[in-house]
């Protein structure tokens, strides 16, 4: 939700492949305790928080850290927005509750290892692994502000509202003069002038003006530093205490800059992503597990594109986007192959591979010897072009195996649609 905003405010485009398709994301996701904690090493001011992962750890925490507190914010870290107005699949409704201290173990209780469903989990939700503790804070008044990637300027590009702390998409359509946006010459840095113009979009009432200008500083500096995709902060806020505070922490990380920022990718949780892209990615494969019913296995990303629209225009729906590859070996194919299986709504598999790099007669080898490991019982349509194509449809041929083969696209969408949906 919250990135399709972003995508709106600075003009980014829908893949072309639709609303249905969940876009290809570069980057890292962090839980909300572990991007305060890294605001927190950049001179960012965040309130006083520890997470938790079970009822011992919570008592361990109200005794060491918040003695003299009488009420708590109680956060469940899930990686998806939308948090406060979701539902536990236990019934227990929202997912961030502020009680009093002798109430906190009970509520975070009721939180850890529970399900939560909100707006951009889906149905199934995520399991909340740990809960954050926070003091609660006193807000005067709330804020929005954001650092994202924007394609027009060719740089990072900040977004401020003097509104937050509730959905800002809503706010940017009704009141779009709201949204101010300051692009950042990514070579000359954030100016004292750029981080003025930002805090005037936040137009905060009380906090110190100047040290507010070097808190905008400090975040930009941290989305740098850091190879951030994004950096989210809803509500950034005002305190009786006259500080701009960080009261929300959203963070993303380039996934190409895993190499120098180590610690900060060891954070990964991989319990909170879909297993089949955690599967692809130790093999080296790039999956996006999507909600149709046709597998689809092709090589390059301009082609997985290609395929899906085909595959929608023929009234089909595609149950994913795997990529093997220029360079894809026979191990990788029957990987890809047990992936696409395991997806009980996969009703069908559409192989599409056009050679270049990558030689035809691998991928047949590789379909062959898949389809023996595990057990096929679903049609496969294979649609092969390319180097090594005579070879590869040779192996396929004589493999003995009911596979559908297709001239070209078009007639592989064809037959995938007829087969998944018979």
């Amino acid at each position: 939700m919250v990135r399709g905003l972003l995508n709106k405010l600075v003009s980014r485009s829908l893949s072309v492949a639709g609303k249905w398709q969940h876009h290809q994301l570069r980057r890292l996701n962090i839980h909300e305790y572990q991007g305060a904690e890294l605001m927190s090493k950049h001179g960012i001011n965040v309130p006083r928080g520890v997470a938790v992962s079970s009822v011992e750890e919570v008592r361990k925490a109200i005794k060491d850290v918040f003695p003299n507190e009488k009420e708590l914010v109680v956060k469940s870290q899930i990686l998806a927005g939308g948090r406060g107005l979701g539902t536990f699949k236990s019934g227990l409704q929202g997912g961030v509750h502020i009680v009093k201290t002798e109430q906190v173990e009970d509520i975070a209780g009721k939180m850890l290892g529970q399900i939560l469903v909100t707006k951009q989990t889906g149905p199934q939700g995520k399991i909340v692994g740990k809960v954050y503790l926070c003091e609660k804070l006193s807000l005067i008044n709330e804020m929005y502000f954001a650092i994202t990637l924007d394609r027009t300027s060719a740089g990072p590009i900040i977004i401020a509202c003097r509104k937050g702390g509730t959905s800002i998409e809503d706010l940017a359509e009704k009141f779009p003069d709201m949204i101010a946006k300051v692009p950042i010459d990514v070579f000359e840095g954030i100016t004292d002038e750029d981080a003025a113009k930002v805090v005037d979009g936040l137009a905060p009432k009380v906090a110190d003006r100047n040290k507010s200008i070097e808190q905008v500083k400090n975040l930009y500096k941290l989305f740098v530093d850091c190879d951030c995709t994004l950096l989210e902060i809803n509500p950034i806020a005002e305190t009786a205490d006259n500080q701009l505070v960080a009261a929300d922490a959203k963070l993303n990380f380039d996934d190409n800059a895993a190499y120098r920022q180590k610690e900060i990718f060891a954070l990964r949780d991989t319990t909170q992503e879909d297993p089949r892209e955690v599967t692809a990615a130790k093999a080296d494969l790039n999956y996006i597990g999507l909600d149709g019913e046709i597998g689809c296995m092709v090589n390059g990303a301009g082609l997985a594109m290609a395929t899906m629209d085909i595959i929608k225009l023929h009234g089909g729906t595609p149950a994913n986007f795997l990529d093997v590859g220029g360079n894809a070996s026979e191990g990788q194919v029957i990987e890809a192959f047990k992936i696409l299986t395991a997806d009980d709504k996969v009703k069908a598999i559409l192989v599409n591979i056009f050679g270049g790099i990558m030689k035809c007669d691998v991928i047949a080898s590789g379909i062959v010897n898949a389809a023996k490991e595990v057990a096929l019982k679903v049609p496969v349509i294979v649609r092969l072009e390319g180097t090594n194509v005579d070879q590869g449809k040779r192996i396929l041929k004589e493999s003995g195996m009911a596979l559908i083969t297709a001239e070209d696209l078009d007639d592989a969408a064809q037959k995938a649609v007829k087969a998944a949906y018979k």
